[in-house]
């Protein structure tokens, strides 16, 4: 698997609003940071620092349970590596 670990039976199936990216995560909540175009932000700032702004663009499609997370993870996997697609 690429998205997420193999054994996984419960992830999130999100797409960002900014960048359109879709991919698996172990977390799951109904928007998180991007991996693709999104930065956690450092939290360790000085004195004359700004706090920096958390943009939570990946929104929450779906919950994707049991064998469908395999499946999930390697129907993104060819996506993006443009895989062999004759066994479909």
């Amino acid at each position: 698997m690429y998205y997420v670990p193999d054994g996984t039976s419960r992830c999130g199936f999100y797409e960002c609003e900014e960048c359109g990216n879709r991919f698996l995560d172990l977390r799951i909540g109904p928007k998180i940071v991007c991996p693709y175009c999104g930065e956690e932000p450092d939290m360790e700032i000085g004195p004359d620092d700004e706090m920096p702004e958390v943009k939570e663009t990946a929104v929450l499609l779906k919950v994707i349970e049991g064998e469908d997370v395999e499946k999930y993870d390697t129907l993104l996997s060819l996506a993006v590596t443009g895989g062999d697609y004759g066994w479909i």
